[in-house]
């Protein structure tokens, strides 16, 4: 992609998680997003990751190319002078100076963008407010932390509030993926003019019902997740999965994923006599062969503590497979009752009774109409749709 390639509006996106070379995982569904509008603008991404290899140099860049997306990948050492403060100022000035860099790049390959999509405050959205104010370039803002909702309590400090405010401020646009989450910030002070839901982005070409139907003997529960136990409540369902194999054993659960708290949830599935008799853990799985596993699936199961709307949800849609939620955060603003069932957090009766009502009663659900639901909501085009009308009102007023 030259300066000169294309007469259309480009679209940079500041993204605070991407895949990047040490995890392919974090902020996939900021890339979807960024692939969702190709079709309109030319759209290129800035990302910034710590490098801890030993011997890494300050600054690494990595640069990647396809059509209509080009991708920068800026790599800084974390600072290590033994001082706490100085490294944090050293790592704060780091981070400045790797977008810095990046932006150069994004200049020499595409030319200036007519517009910055920020993807995840408050960092990213300083870097978008000070291009603005020396290039006049407007900026939009899609949050999709849960560091905003009730009872987390990671929305803190005197500076981090009064700059995330002026950051959202002087937005164009804040863009949301659940309604819950925008009442969420609005309650933190995080006022704009335009406020705009637009959920996440599912693959619908990748993700959806096998061709022909499925053998599900036993019946296959599935759970995905990046096994943070705070979070996702995985021993809670360990426990409540050894009380339904007192019961019956027509079943099996496939765990997938990995994360901090893997190794601990393995060896507890092990104590209570779950593991690789009824409860089978996968590790990381992606693209092809997590949907070979969700079209397995008779249902999914997720008993978080907290949540936005996790896109595991969606693509479990698109597979044509319904789900078992808690309700939390905005999930129950997709998640219908024709789609799976919705219980109180932290109720282990409610998930062994529901458990069981969808391993009894598969007929409640129509996978057509299941896979409809996330086309006409998750689908590359409809998003692609929302955020380009986002992008053309902002660049016509501007």
């Amino acid at each position: 992609m030259t300066q000169n390639s294309s007469s259309r509006k480009k679209i940079l996106y500041l993204a605070r998680w991407y895949p990047n070379s040490f995890d392919p995982m974090p902020g996939l569904f900021i890339r979807r997003h960024a692939l969702s509008v190709i079709e309109y603008f030319d759209v290129s991404t800035l990302s910034v990751h710590l490098n801890c290899k030993k011997n890494a140099t300050i600054f690494e860049k990595e640069i990647f190319t396809e059509p209509k997306l080009f991708e920068v990948k800026i790599y800084t050492r974390p600072a290590n002078t033994g001082i706490p403060l100085f490294d944090s100022f050293l790592n704060i000035s780091r981070f400045f100076q790797a977008h810095i860099i990046g932006f150069r790049e994004i200049k020499h390959h595409c030319g200036n963008p007519d517009l910055v999509h920020v993807n995840v405050l408050t960092r990213c959205g300083i870097v978008a407010l000070c291009y603005k104010f020396f290039k006049g370039v407007p900026y939009v803002i899609t949050e999709h932390w849960t560091r905003y909702l009730p009872g987390m309590g990671n929305f803190k400090g005197l500076l981090r509030k009064t700059l995330t405010r002026i950051v959202v401020n002087h937005a164009s646009a804040v863009l949301p993926v659940t309604l819950n989450l925008q009442v969420s910030m609005e309650k933190h002070g995080l006022r704009n003019s335009y406020y705009c839901v637009i959920p996440n982005v599912v693959d619908t070409n990748l993700f959806k019902p096998a061709a022909q139907p499925v053998d599900q003997t036993p019946k296959i529960i599935l759970h995905v997740s990046c096994f943070e136990d705070k979070q996702k409540n995985i021993s809670g369902i360990l426990r409540v999965l050894e009380k339904l194999a007192l019961n019956r054993q027509d079943w099996k659960c496939i765990m997938v994923g990995d994360g901090i708290h893997f190794n601990k949830l393995v060896e507890y599935a092990s104590q209570l006599h779950l593991k690789d008799k009824f409860v089978f853990f996968t590790g990381l799985r992606e693209n092809n062969e997590l949907v070979e596993l969700m079209r397995l699936a008779s249902f999914q199961v997720l008993f978080s503590r907290f949540e936005n709307l996790p896109v595991v949800i969606p693509e479990s849609f698109s597979c044509g497979v319904p789900f078992l939620s808690t309700n939390v955060g905005g999930i129950s603003e997709h998640l219908h009752e024709s789609l799976g069932m919705l219980i109180p957090s932290e109720d282990e009766d409610a998930l062994l009774n529901s458990i069981e009502q969808m391993l009894d009663h598969p007929e409640r659900y129509n996978k057509d109409q299941i896979r409809r639901y996330a086309i006409d909501n998750f689908s590359q085009k409809v998003i692609g749709e929302q955020l380009r009308n986002v992008y053309r009102r902002v660049l016509t007023s501007t």
